[in-house]
């Protein structure tokens, strides 16, 4: 009987599976991502990105400034507003490079470290067959000894130079000594990567849960000021920050201590000041430039200081009014520019209105030290001779119009419109301390003195110590990587076959010697021959 067999025709092999297009692409996208040179690439397009933010004024800093450029720039701002040029911190562009900065650096750092955590933990490879092949090497020696006592004396030796050594016996008895050196460069490497993301989740946290205000604090405890952000001149909070959030405390400016030097030059700036935290009794504090007012979650900076005239207006009806009115520096030598608004005089007592019309405001210049020859420049900013130069306006300051403006200036449109109108002459009237200026209706303007003001920085930021720390530690990483070189070392030891004549006749050894420079090290010819130098006299 004839059994029949069938053969089965052989599966088909389906063919290759051709990766996902879609995985291919978010793959090598990730891999360009975290390439060192996309990462250098992108750090350069944050600090191009943070180029306008010093070129344009920011609403974050200062929103007047972001009006008066509107007005100076009425085709250019509308452009530069949909482009976030007076926001670019917070722009999408810029966030945009910040996070893909931050993502690129993890997935560069990330991979490197564990690489160098496994390199750290392994022992240098074993030498290599010939090592006369290698960018360094010495002609075979020969010393006395057996050849494991030899290569222990080597490995000890370049255990005392630093060097990561391991010793190894081969099948045919000779010893072979490995020694590596350099880490160091690496870790630096690492280091100074790791820094730059602490630097950048330092500044990304403290730009949420920090904030910032500017204010002028005009000597006088009736001129002090508790934080809060109707008090401020100009604040910030971060995008986490509620206004309920600001720590409770108070200040008044005592006293104010400035130095110059004969040239006009500041020597130092002191300002001394009442604190009061948490509703708790005022204490006396004491700060300069270099050296903040620290407090319970803020800091109080010292950038500047200036000159607040106290004038006294009587109007035409026999009524006065006080005001300490700061006038902002534009020079070195503290001559100043301000204004002086009196919106509520010259209230009729008979109907006890105020006539809108009948406001008056003074805006001028204040020298410290007036020359002798007229000139509106003080020529040092000690209050040496202090001088007021002063033109009166009258009419509607436009203070009741609902529009913010500045309070060291006048409204321009006001003025613009005949509003608000220059009185009593074309020329600004000069005022000595004491001096009083009698208007054209009556009314009186006296220059009774002058208070210090300091111009403070009030911030705080919760990351700040992480960002200092990130920097230093960058700046060590950097002096690591710079300065590290890695390099690996090679020593045969294997007893001499006998030849006439040799040291093998009492027991000598034969050795020979390789290096590698594992980076660009000029160096390592010299340091090569000084520890072969070493190995062949037995010196550490």
């Amino acid at each position: 009987m004839t059994v029949t067999e069938e053969r089965r025709a052989p599966a088909s092999t389906p063919p290759p599976r051709l990766p996902h297009r879609l995985w291919a692409l978010l793959r090598n996208s990730w891999r360009q991502l975290t390439s060192m040179r996309t990462a250098l690439v992108l750090l350069f397009l944050l600090a191009i990105a943070a180029i306008p933010g010093s070129v344009f004024p920011q609403r974050s800093v200062n929103a007047e400034r972001v009006s008066q450029y509107y007005q100076a720039h009425p085709d250019l701002a509308p452009w530069l507003e949909r482009l976030g040029g007076f926001s670019v911190y917070a722009s999408p562009w810029f966030a945009s490079i910040y996070l893909l900065l931050f993502t690129s650096l993890i997935g560069c750092v990330v991979p490197r470290l564990l690489d160098h955590v496994r390199a750290l933990r392994q022992a240098p490879p074993d030498a290599p067959k010939r090592l006369d092949r290698l960018p360094q090497s010495s002609p075979r020696w020969s010393r006395a000894g057996a050849p494991a006592e030899v290569a222990r004396g080597i490995a000890t030796g370049l255990r005392r130079r630093r060097f990561r050594t391991k010793l190894r016996q081969r099948e045919d008895g000779s010893w072979t000594v490995s020694a590596e050196k350099g880490y160091l460069k690496e870790t630096g490497n690492l280091l100074f990567h790791t820094a730059l993301l602490a630097v950048l989740i330092g500044v990304g946290f403290g730009h949420w849960y920090g904030w910032h205000a500017n204010r002028i604090l005009i000597s006088g405890n009736e001129l002090g000021f508790c934080n809060t952000l109707t008090q401020y001149d100009d604040s910030t909070l971060g995008p986490r920050v509620h206004p309920a959030d600001l720590p409770d405390f108070c200040l008044r400016l005592s006293d104010f201590d400035a130095s110059f030097q004969d040239t006009g030059q500041p020597k130092s700036f002191s300002a001394t000041v009442q604190v009061s935290q948490d509703n708790g009794p005022y204490e006396t504090r004491k700060f300069t430039v270099n050296d903040p007012l620290r407090l319970d979650e803020a800091n109080v900076y010292l950038l500047g200081h200036g000159y607040a005239p106290v004038l006294k207006y009587t109007d035409r009806y026999g009524v006065a009014q006080t005001k300490v009115v700061p006038f902002l520096p534009i020079d070195a030598m503290q001559t100043s520019e301000g204004v002086a608004q009196f919106p509520d005089v010259n209230i009729d007592p008979k109907t006890d209105k105020r006539d809108p019309a009948l406001q008056v405001g003074f805006e001028g210049m204040f020298l410290p030290t007036a020359p002798t020859d007229g000139t509106a420049r003080s020529i040092f900013p000690a209050e040496n001779n202090p001088m007021l130069y002063l033109s009166a306006y009258r009419g509607d300051l436009g203070l009741d119009v609902g529009t913010p403006g500045s309070v060291y200036s006048l409204n321009q449109s006001q003025i613009a419109s005949g509003d608000l109108k220059k009185v009593s002459g074309d020329r600004p009237y000069a005022l000595k301390l004491g001096d009083t200026w009698t208007l054209e209706d009556g009314s009186k303007l006296e220059f009774i003195g002058t208070r210090p003001f300091a111009t403070l920085s009030i911030r705080h930021d919760p990351t700040q110590t992480l960002a200092l720390a990130g920097a230093v530690i960058g700046l060590l990483g950097l002096m690591l990587s710079l300065g590290g070189h890695r390099r690996r070392v090679w020593f045969t030891v294997q007893e001499n076959a006998g030849l006439t004549g040799s040291p093998a006749e009492s027991g000598g050894t034969l050795v020979t010697a390789g290096g590698l420079p594992r980076t660009d090290y000029p160096g390592f010819a010299d340091e090569f021959k000084a520890l072969v130098k070493a190995a062949e006299e037995g010196t550490p």
